[in-house]
């Protein structure tokens, strides 16, 4: 395959209890129905409560059958659980290898690789770092095989969290590290990654839409497919619903940022009482 037409959707949050999020959810179905992508990769955060209420996961992944095309998934903290980072309390849900391997169970494997159009595309499970000691060794034994054999692609990276907000040391702090890749193993998958021609790292978390390049390396924050948060949560890209399209050949990608027909820019404070949102 000489060109790979992907399309990244994050941050659905579906569960029973929540029609705005559905009904998102039904017209990014719809427009992905409509442009037929070779592939759609979820970036996390699939069910409202994975953790708290585990038929939140087969709800989402009952859900994800109207979607026609192969689908790749990889977990976000409300599916499994939270990092603990250095800086700040203890998760209130630990992301766990039990709620990891519950997951793998409705989705498919929390890590993955393929190799389309001259790219290797990885996805990992960011939940797990400076978290699950033993998950997280196993999981950077698979990377460091896995670049150890791209036999010179371009290396595209989804993962759930962005890495940093600006740059690689950025300060950690207690208000908003939950948002990124904690330290020390942000530093570590840096290192890993700084040995391969890496192009692209794609991820969801913040609900914001953002696309900001560094060195050789394009960030593309994807919007959330279900909701915004409001005047609660920093401005930081652009708060807005929607979805991210791709093309990708061997000479390079491109980026297209859109909204399936329809979406609505539900915000959370609508839906969850004031406390509830963070």
């Amino acid at each position: 395959m000489s060109v790979l037409r992907l399309t990244q959707i994050t941050d659905t949050h579906l569960g029973p209890h929540y029609p705005q999020f559905d009904r998102n959810f039904d017209r990014v179905c719809a427009h992905l129905d409509a442009e037929r992508p070779d592939i759609v990769i979820h970036t996390g955060d699939v069910a409202f409560d994975g953790t708290g209420n585990p038929d939140d996961l087969a709800y989402a992944r009952n859900r994800h059958k109207a979607i026609a095309a192969e689908c790749r998934f990889i977990p976000g903290n409300h599916d499994i659980g939270d990092n603990d980072t250095l800086v700040a309390p203890p998760p209130s849900h630990r992301a766990t290898r039990d709620h990891a391997d519950m997951f793998a169970s409705v989705f498919g494997e929390t890590r993955w690789r393929f190799d389309a159009a001259g790219w290797t595309f990885i996805g990992l499970n960011s939940l797990i770092m400076n978290t699950e000691a033993d998950a997280e060794a196993e999981q950077n034994d698979w990377l460091t095989g896995e670049l150890a054999r791209m036999n010179g692609n371009q290396l595209a990276l989804f993962i759930h969290k962005p890495v940093y907000r600006n740059q690689p040391d950025d300060a950690e702090l207690a208000a908003t590290s939950f948002r990124y890749i904690p330290q020390p193993s942000r530093a570590q998958l840096l290192a890993r990654l700084a040995a391969v021609d890496l192009r692209l790292i794609a991820c969801g978390h913040v609900h914001q839409r953002r696309d900001f390049t560094r060195g050789h390396v394009r960030h593309i924050w994807g919007p959330s497919a279900s909701f915004i948060i409001g005047e609660k949560q920093e401005l930081i890209g652009v708060k807005e619903v929607g979805l991210v399209e791709y093309v990708f050949q061997p000479d390079g990608f491109e980026v297209h940022h859109t909204r399936a027909p329809g979406q609505i820019d539900v915000d959370l404070e609508s839906v969850l009482p004031p406390e509830a949102v963070h």
